[in-house]
């Protein structure tokens, strides 16, 4: 499946390998020509740390190249009374009696710790569209769901602090 990203996630991303190739690379490059200046390399434990290093930078590169590759690029706007990306929901669920805030984010955002959800997960799913007052039924796999109501929604633009999901 494609990778929904916004315009702001392909800056984020397109940053992250600017930085990678030209900052990153170059400190585990010299990292790598470093250790290998200590000698016996089948025992050297700097080298061999300084070459996974390396690799994991390099893999990182790829993954994000192929994602920016194959991304489907996706709106963050919405209208003013519904769910959209970098929407700020407050969300009552009915069968605890509670109340929480939610910022639905693209699937490379979400951070759930953070209260960003993704736009893949099944609440995520569920409430995009929504308005405030809907009740919503979370379908969480075929035998089990819950419902929601929508009790507000903020648009929130800023998503500068987000970052994107790591390895």
């Amino acid at each position: 499946m494609r990778e929904q990203l916004t315009k702001s996630d392909v800056q984020k991303i397109e940053e992250e390998i600017e930085h990678r190739k030209l900052v990153i690379r170059k400190e585990a490059i010299e990292a790598v020509k470093e250790a290998r200046a200590h000698g016996d390399l089948s025992e050297n434990f700097e080298y061999h740390a300084a070459k996974k290093y390396k690799n994991q930078n390099e893999s990182r590169i790829r993954y994000l190249e192929r994602m920016l590759r194959t991304a489907e690029i996706v709106s963050d706007t919405s209208k003013e009374d519904e769910v959209g990306i970098n929407n700020t929901v407050e969300v009552h669920f009915e069968d605890d009696d509670e109340t929480e805030v939610y910022r639905l984010v693209t699937s490379i955002r979400g951070n759930s710790v953070k209260g960003l959800i993704s736009t893949e997960s099944p609440i995520g799913k569920a409430i995009l569209g929504k308005k405030i007052g809907d009740r919503v039924y979370v379908k969480v796999n075929e035998n089990a769901g819950y419902y929601v109501v929508i009790k507000s929604i903020q648009n929130t633009q800023d998503d500068s602090q987000d970052s994107i999901r790591g390895f």
